[in-house]
């Protein structure tokens, strides 16, 4: 299982589908936690997906567990040098090409590294705006303004200003993102034209777009005489204005919106489309209103305009992942069977190839939790499932026992709270020698029917033939207490007695008691008692001292360890 996730991370990796990738690398290092190569593969996903630090820790997993690895310190070296913690990440190289002195990949890394030390051991250049970024003050002054408030909740926001914070030369970096753009105007007290993302509690883009490039004048070489400047036309005048009118409309549907008044929030963003068609967030934010007002078909026609407009005026990657993300929720909405969630699905999916938002990551995956829940609540259906079980009871009694459990799972799919198929099926496990997955059905049975005999009965069963003998007589006991002259419990417990009178007697062969020491030494009850020092007081006093030792028996705690013990092969009396 652990390879079949390992393959799927591996495929999602080459697809350039780094958060799938990683959530398939987890899966399998649950399955398999010491396994080196899960953690570097995860580690690379992490690295593409400039979650260096993750990287990182997952980096050192694989040193730690494979330290005359190469590769490894490969995988720490990039963590380190994306974390800018370039000394770490030399040491790092060096460390793997002591191991494989001729691996190109270290070779190249060793370098990357070696030049980022040097430049950040350089000069720093003076940066106007180092003060702004300084000290507590600069978050505290961005949780104060309302417009950059929510960004702090936004990780990769906090990651960016932490960058700059520690090195201000940095800011370059990040001003094409309209968010530190934002930050910047707010640190320096300025108004700054910007085109803030989404607010968090704002389904709109509440930012004015940026103005038409102004006109240009034509001059000539020589200063004189100074020609008069082109004139602008009267359709680029009117073509100015309706845009400056349209931001206009916007605002006031955004202030519309903010007070829950829907329709007239949606008349202002029709009349600012009207005026112009070349700012899909007027589309998206009219979207956005239907959406709230359960208008999701009214919704979904705006996203499909919007979507299709952004991309004949190629616009920001950012504004069209809204659109289908809007449009992927009121599809969801619609919703009202398994099937109707998959257009749902397939948008969400579109929407995180155009930019991979949280939010959107998290409409996915609940779309596809909701799909599973219709699925199986279609797929209930307890007269079938009846049928089923009945089906896999005639099977069982043939001795059929592979087709008998086809149909008590089929039964299981179809009804799964029924008791009865759990049983049957765990009897069919038995039989095949399966006890795993027959002790698994036994205790989902008394799980779902705590007064169902026939659930003890099994479970006692497949305990017995995995020779753990105190514990299928514990569980034939409790079986005992909902049915007291039950004849299968009792036959059960019988067994069990002899079985155990058998290890107490010595009456096991060498191959029997090593076979059940063996077992034993695997139950971590066993592990407890013998680890315990007052136990192991008890045991030195059963061999050294048999008056301690009688003294010690009167503890009926201390009498049942023993018992246990004994009937495991661990201790023998003579």
């Amino acid at each position: 299982m652990a390879d079949e996730a390992k393959a799927k991370g591996n495929a999602a990796f080459a697809a350039g589908n780094y958060a799938e990738a990683i959530r398939h690398f987890t899966e399998a290092i649950d399955l398999s936690p010491t396994n080196h190569v899960l953690y570097s593969n995860r580690s690379a996903a992490h690295a593409s997906l400039n979650n260096f630090t993750e990287a990182l820790s997952d980096a050192q997993k694989t040193v730690e567990i494979k330290p005359d690895w190469s590769k490894g310190y490969s995988r720490l070296g990039a963590a380190n040098l994306g974390l800018r913690q370039y000394e770490d990440a030399v040491s790092a190289y060096k460390k793997g090409l002591e191991i494989d002195p001729h691996n190109e990949a270290l070779k190249s890394g060793l370098s990357d590294a070696q030049d980022a030390l040097s430049r950040s051991n350089a000069p720093a250049q003076p940066n106007p705006f180092g003060d702004v970024f300084s000290g507590p003050q600069m978050w505290t002054r961005l949780a104060g303004d309302p417009t950059t408030r929510g960004y702090l909740n936004q990780p990769d926001f906090v990651k960016m200003m932490q960058d700059i914070q520690r090195n201000p030369s940095n800011l370059n970096l990040h001003l094409k993102d309209q968010r530190v753009m934002q930050a910047l105007g707010v640190l320096l007290n300025v108004k700054l034209q910007t085109r803030t993302p989404e607010d968090a509690d704002m389904p709109m883009d509440s930012s004015p777009s940026p103005p038409p490039p102004e006109p240009t004048v034509n001059q000539k070489k020589k200063p004189e005489p100074e020609p008069a400047p082109t004139e602008v036309s009267e359709e680029e005048r009117e073509i100015k204005e309706n845009k400056a009118q349209a931001q206009k409309e916007k605002e006031a549907g955004n202030a519309a919106y903010k007070k829950k008044d829907f329709e007239t929030a949606i008349q202002h963003y029709t009349k600012a489309i009207e005026l112009d068609d070349e700012d899909i967030s007027f589309l998206t934010n009219r979207g956005a209103v239907y959406l709230e007002m359960g208008k999701f078909e009214d919704c979904i026609k705006d996203c499909d305009k919007a979507v299709e407009r952004g991309r004949e005026l190629r616009s920001d990657f950012k504004m069209i992942a809204r659109a289908l993300t809007r449009k992927g929720t009121a599809l969801a909405k619609m919703a009202k069977s398994s099937k109707e969630y998959e257009p749902a699905i397939e948008t969400f999916q579109k929407a995180l190839t155009e930019h991979r938002n949280p939010d959107t990551l998290k409409k996915l995956n609940d779309a596809e939790k909701a799909k599973k829940e219709l699925e199986q609540q279609e797929y209930f259906d307890p007269k079938l499932a009846d049928e089923e079980r009945e089906k896999g009871n005639e099977y069982f009694k043939e001795q059929k026992y592979p087709e008998a459990i086809k149909h008590y799972t089929e039964s299981l799919r179809r009804n799964p709270k029924d008791p009865k198929a759990y049983s049957n099926r765990a009897a069919c496990y038995t039989k095949l020698g399966a006890l795993p997955e027959g002790l698994k059905d036994a205790e989902k049975c008394i799980e779902l029917d705590p007064t169902f005999v026939k659930g003890y009965t099994r479970k006692g069963a497949v305990q017995f033939f995995m020779k753990e003998y105190d514990k299928a007589m514990e569980t034939y006991q409790e079986g005992l207490k909902h049915d007291p002259h039950n004849q299968e419990l009792l036959d059960g417990i019988k067994r069990c007695v002899e079985q155990i009178n058998k290890a107490s007697r010595g009456d096991l062969s060498p191959e029997e008691l090593k076979e059940r020491q063996a077992k034993a030494m695997q139950d971590p009850e066993i592990q407890n008692i013998l680890t315990d020092p007052v136990m192991r007081q008890v045991l030195v006093d059963l061999q050294e001292n048999p008056k301690a030792a009688q003294e010690h028996m009167k503890n009926p705690r201390v009498m049942n360890k023993i018992q246990k013990l004994i009937s495991s092969g661990i201790v023998q009396m003579r």
